[in-house]
């Protein structure tokens, strides 16, 4: 069950950014946790090298989908901002 906890922290963090009110500034500016990048690029690494358990697949799926919905976020909290 780590991968389901792990694949929570980074919702978590993403559910907490919006949760606590945002700002198309803080939007922007938001970036994920140490952690989160560390796991990510320990995945990818890991990817490239050794390959992934279908557990770990899975997760790095996930990440991959919170920084896509991340990225579409930014651009359009950019547009409000540059329409302000």
């Amino acid at each position: 069950m780590a991968v389901y906890s792990n694949n929570m922290r980074a919702y978590e963090e993403v559910v907490e950014f919006i949760a606590a009110g945002t700002t198309p500034e803080s939007i922007v500016d938001f970036q994920p946790s140490a952690r989160a990048k560390e796991r990510v690029g320990e995945l990818i690494h890991r990817e490239k090298t050794s390959g992934l358990s279908a557990d770990e697949k899975s997760e790095l799926e996930h990440y991959m989908q919170v920084e896509h919905l991340m990225r579409l976020t930014k651009a359009r909290a950019r547009q409000y901002m540059t329409h302000e």
